[in-house]
């Protein structure tokens, strides 16, 4: 490990350099490829550069034990040093495990209300406040690409991107069924039912990543809508477009702007088309995906919001937490944290 450390600093060292060379320095697309290199091994170098200065000063300590009237700080000195050590070492194991290269990207949501009628619809308004105020939280920027509300509030469906560094590490794992238990407010008898979300979390992928033929593709305009059929512009400024080959077709309405919806479009189906591409890619390994938490199959219920008892229950790593409330409102790094606890640990023992 400490070789693979060496050369990874090494090659830190070597991209720093290079950043400042003028000719680079000049080239804003050579420049921004290096800092994205550099960036993507930093926190590995800074780990390993605090695991050099920690064992330097339990060397340090060490010598002054000889001397008695340094022995017991030089003790203390050591002992911290070597605490040090211990925790930066498995720190580093899980920083040089193999990283998800879509990690850094932004993220492309889509939510749709599952079983249950106008209360998935309803509880599917409630997962897409609970990302948007996340995203918030961290400072990201979500826009809505597509909006296919209800009438009572609640939405059928929603596309929405999500825009900061390190998004999709943190949001990759919600991908699947989420199931609500919770009495609606239509229901006299008091009765709680159970009704059903999907969630759907794609990389945002750029086009020059994945090329499509443009002659497999069959664009449409129409005029945005919005709920009950009210027109919400007079333009055909919506975009639908379809990928022949494969049937899959993607709406954007959200913006007035003809050319920024089939933007957002384009985004969407290439983010699509490209995690189905992965998922064949990767068939052979199904087996051993299962045994992780990240599989990202969207029939698989992963998660149950119960009201009555103000519980969320995450089912691939059975972690419960009475903090329903907290959770709507955004405040969902605990159930993601253990999430990316449990997937290390996977990739650890694999």
């Amino acid at each position: 490990m400490l070789e693979k450390l060496v050369a990874i600093e090494e090659k830190y060292r070597e991209l720093e350099n290079k950043m400042q060379d003028p000719e680079v320095y000049s080239d804003p697309a050579a420049y921004a490829k290096l800092a994205r290199e550099q960036k993507e091994i930093e926190a590995v170098v800074t780990a390993f550069r605090r695991y050099e200065k920690a064992k330097h000063d339990a060397e340090g300590a060490r010598e002054l034990m000889s001397d008695p009237d340094f022995k017991e700080m030089a003790q203390e000195e050591y002992d911290a040093a070597q605490d040090e050590m211990e925790r930066l070492e498995a720190e580093i194991k899980i920083l040089l495990l193999p990283r998800d290269p879509n990690d850094s990207k932004n993220v492309i949501i889509e939510i749709r209300g599952g079983a249950g009628g106008d209360e998935a619809a309803l509880f599917a308004y409630n997962l897409y406040r609970m990302y948007t105020m996340y995203a918030e939280s961290k400072r990201w920027k979500s826009e809505i690409a597509n909006l296919n509300e209800t009438e009572l509030g609640g939405i059928k469906e929603v596309s929405f991107i999500i825009e900061g560094d390190g998004a999709y590490s943190r949001l990759k794992f919600e991908s699947g069924v989420h199931r609500v238990q919770r009495v609606p407010e239509t229901e006299a008898s008091g009765r709680i039912h159970t009704s059903t979300v999907t969630v759907a979390v794609l990389p945002e992928v750029e086009e020059v990543e994945f090329q499509i033929d443009p002659s497999d593709l069959q664009i449409d305009t129409f005029r945005a809508s919005g709920a009950g059929g009210q027109h919400v512009n007079k333009t055909e400024s919506a975009i639908r477009i379809t990928h022949v080959p494969t049937g899959t077709v993607v709406e954007c309405q959200d913006e007035r702007s003809q050319h920024k919806n089939r933007d957002r479009a384009m985004k969407i189906l290439v983010s699509r088309l490209y995690e189905e591409e992965m998922r064949r890619q990767t068939a052979e390994l199904a087996a051993e995906r299962k045994s992780q938490v990240g599989t990202g199959d969207r029939s698989e219920r992963i998660r149950t919001y119960n009201y009555p008892q103000g519980r969320v229950t995450d089912h691939r790593i059975g972690l419960t937490l009475y903090k329903l409330e907290q959770i709507l409102n955004g405040a969902i790094d605990e159930v993601i944290d253990a999430l990316v606890i449990v997937d290390q640990a996977a990739k650890m023992n694999s």
